[in-house]
């Protein structure tokens, strides 16, 4: 009986960002061009900090993975939105639904973790430079990493123990291009009221939560420095975490709004949603690598390298 009420809806179909025939030209435009950004410039970030020997220190470490995160969120959401638009077929499975909502906060949620141990290490490296390759040593930053993706499977599972249960027995258009909490809940046979509790305790919390947390870290830092160092560091150090500060307001800041209010009476998540899949993920690496002296440098070297080899016979 159970198994019957939940495969009862087999399919869900996506509205979309616009339902207007003209704009989707322009929309499957936009989204492929920042795909293939989003692609490029991740893949060269990553690749460029695993085979640079000079960049093999706990920041780029922490980078790098942000970096792969950064990929993987894209590529969950954008190459199907890219089909629905080229082929006019929009519909998704149930079962892709649920893993892409699994998925999708098991990502989510470690990059939050490990946006919180990149201020960490900012932390260790400007108030406590002297001890800065004692505290961060490889084991710790394996631990750092480790936790963040624990944490990331725990709390998606938590979500997926509560929406397995769920029965559908209709409508099954999802307002989005994507499957998440908020849109699956509504189509659900119950009061989608009942599961606001749910969705806000775990989610909206986690987000806020943590977006309070870097932001405090951040302000103490530079207190700190402002403190005890000289105008000249104090601006260095301002430099540095206005970039962090800008990617954790762009990624937590349609977050909180999904998840803090998850059945708005206007339709702008999804909106919201293409900051995190399509701006975020180009932002990050433009921000922690070109405005970076060591990453370029690596960068040219890398991509010399390549094209030497393309060269060779």
């Amino acid at each position: 009986m159970f198994k019957k009420n939940y495969t009862k809806v087999s399919e869900f179909v996506f509205l979309g960002l616009s339902s207007s025939r003209k704009i989707r030209p322009f929309l499957l435009a936009f989204s492929m061009v920042l795909y293939v950004a989003i692609v490029l410039g991740n893949t060269l970030v990553v690749f460029t900090l695993a085979f640079d020997p000079h960049l093999h220190s706990p920041m780029y470490f922490l980078l790098g993975n942000l970096a792969f995160i950064d990929l993987c969120l894209s590529t969950l959401t954008v190459p199907k939105m890219i089909s629905d638009l080229s082929s006019g077929h929009n519909a998704i499975s149930f079962q892709g639904c649920v893993f892409q909502i699994f998925v999708l906060h098991v990502l989510g949620a470690t990059e939050m973790v490990l946006l919180v141990a990149m201020a960490w290490d900012r932390y260790v490296a400007i108030c406590k430079p002297l001890h800065y390759l004692t505290i961060m040593s490889p084991r710790m930053c394996l631990m750092l990493l480790s936790g963040a993706w624990v944490i990331g499977f725990l709390h998606s599972v938590t979500q997926l123990a509560f929406i397995i249960k769920l029965n559908f027995c209709g409508p099954n258009e999802i307002d989005s291009f994507y499957c998440d909490l908020p849109q699956f809940i509504k189509l659900a046979c119950i009061d989608p009221k009942k599961m606001q509790f749910m969705v806000t305790a775990n989610s909206g919390f986690i987000s806020m939560g943590t977006f309070l947390l870097l932001i405090i870290s951040y302000i103490v830092i530079l207190f700190i420095v402002r403190k005890h160092s000289s105008s000249g560091d104090l601006s260095k150090a301002l430099s540095t975490l206005s970039a962090h500060i800008s990617v954790v307001v762009l990624f937590f800041g349609p977050c909180i709004f999904v998840y803090m209010w998850p059945f708005p009476t206007v339709p702008v998540d999804k909106f919201l949603a293409i900051l995190d899949f399509m701006v975020t993920p180009i932002l990050n690496p433009a921000i922690y690598t070109l405005r970076n002296k060591d990453m370029k440098v690596a960068m040219r070297r890398l991509i010399t390298q390549l094209f030497n080899l393309r060269k060779s016979p």
